[in-house]
């Protein structure tokens, strides 16, 4: 487990190279803040992906059923395990946390 810092011009690239070890990731999307306490906005969906487009300043979080956009971010922090990225943290310009955690689904037997 390592936490790392990514620094903002580079996430753009970060997460383009990422897009494949996150293909078939279940999402947890928490947000947090003083003014709204900690709310779970999405709870082990699918992850459709992650991007970051400078031009707009929006990183997206897409999963099934939900566009999670963190307007002007601040800072990124990613949690890598193995290679991966486990989860990442994210700072909007608003002051929010983002904290996306990421799993493999469950593998159930065939019947």
């Amino acid at each position: 487990m390592a936490i790392m810092k990514i620094d903002k011009p580079d996430w753009q690239a970060y997460f383009d190279r990422m897009a494949k070890t996150l293909e078939g990731k279940s999402a947890e999307i928490d947000v947090e803040a003083l003014e709204i306490g900690s709310l779970v906005e999405a709870e082990w969906v699918p992850l459709l992906g992650i991007s970051y487009d400078p031009y707009d300043d929006v990183l997206a979080v897409v999963v099934e059923g939900l566009d999670h956009m963190v307007r002007q971010p601040q800072s990124l922090f990613v949690d890598v395990e193995l290679g991966q990225m486990s989860s990442m943290e994210v700072v909007g310009g608003d002051g929010y946390r983002h904290i996306v955690k990421l799993r493999d689904p469950l593998r159930l037997p065939p019947h």
